[in-house]
C-alpha cells in the first residue's frame, strides 16, 4: 500500500474493503489507533493548528472522505478512492456485531444520540453498544473513565472537528487498546434527523453538494473554501527544514 502525500499530509491509499480490513486489524491491536477520515476542512485547520496537523499526520489511518481530496491527488497524477466517513463507520458497526465486538459511542444531542442508538440497535442485529452519551460535557476525564469502564473495542466520536479529534488523541494514553474515529454528523443520519443524499451524490463523492443545496446556509462554509483548497494544493511546496 502506498500513501499519497497532499500539503505535507500522509493519506492511505486503500480501497474501502481494505480500509475496513485495516481498522479491524487495528481494533486489536495492543493500543488505542485514531482514524481521521479527512476533508478539504480539516486541511484548513491543520494549516492555521499545528497541533491538530499533529494529530493527523501521527493517526494510525488517514483516509480520504470526499471528492476534493481525490481531485486535489487528481491534479498531481494520482489516483484513489474516496472512502465515505459514514459508510465506513457503519461497516465497522456491522463487523462489530458479526464478530461480537463491543462499541461506544460519544457525541451529538441526546434526543440525537438516542435514537441513533435505538436505530443501529433495529437495524445491525447482535450489535453490542455497550455505552453511549450525548457530546454535551464540560469534564473529559469523565467520560474517558466511563468508556473504559465499558471496555469497548470501538469507539466512534461525534463532536465535530476538529474537537472529536483532539477528544480521541487525549484519550490514547488513558483507554485501554481499541480503534476511535470521529464520525462528525453521521448521527444525525443514524438517527433520522437529516436524509442522506442520493445514491448517484454518494457515488461521485458529492454529499457535500447535496446538503449544500439542501441547506443554503452551509453554502458560506463551503465556497470559497473548497475552490482555495484546490488551489493551495496544486501550488503547494514543502518547508525544507536545516
Amino acid at each position: 500500500m502506498i500513501n499519497n502525500e497532499l500539503m505535507g499530509i500522509e493519506i492511505n491509499n486503500y480501497t474501502f474493503n481494505e480500509a475496513v480490513e485495516k481498522a479491524i486489524c487495528l481494533m486489536n491491536s495492543d493500543f488505542v489507533s485514531q482514524v481521521v477520515t479527512i476533508n478539504p476542512e480539516m486541511f484548513a485547520q491543520a494549516e492555521k493548528d499545528q497541533e491538530f496537523l499533529n494529530i493527523v499526520t501521527n493517526s494510525e489511518m488517514v483516509v480520504p472522505d470526499g471528492v476534493g481530496i481525490k481531485l486535489a491527488l487528481k491534479f498531481k497524477g494520482k489516483n484513489i478512492e474516496v472512502i465515505s466517513g459514514i459508510d465506513f463507520s457503519r461497516e465497522l458497526l456491522n463487523r462489530c456485531a458479526a464478530d461480537g465486538y463491543k462499541v461506544a459511542i460519544v457525541g451529538s444531542k441526546e434526543d440525537v444520540i438516542a435514537k441513533a442508538v435505538e436505530n443501529l440497535k433495529n437495524e445491525i442485529p447482535n450489535i453490542n453498544i455497550v455505552y453511549w452519551h450525548n457530546g454535551y460535557f464540560d469534564d473529559n476525564n469523565q467520560i474517558y473513565n466511563e468508556i473504559k469502564a465499558s471496555e469497548p473495542n470501538l469507539v466512534l466520536v461525534a463532536l465535530g472537528s476538529p474537537k472529536q479529534e483532539y477528544f480521541i488523541y487525549n484519550a490514547k494514553n488513558i483507554l485501554p487498546p481499541c480503534l476511535m474515529i470521529g464520525i462528525g454528523g453521521s448521527l444525525d443520519v443514524w438517527s433520522g434527523n437529516v436524509k442522506r443524499a442520493p445514491k448517484l451524490f454518494q457515488k461521485l463523492g458529492l454529499e457535500w453538494l447535496y446538503r449544500t443545496i439542501c441547506e443554503p446556509s452551509r453554502f458560506k462554509r463551503i465556497f470559497p473554501a473548497l475552490p482555495l483548497f484546490l488551489i493551495k494544493s496544486i501550488f503547494y511546496k514543502k518547508e525544507k527544514t536545516c
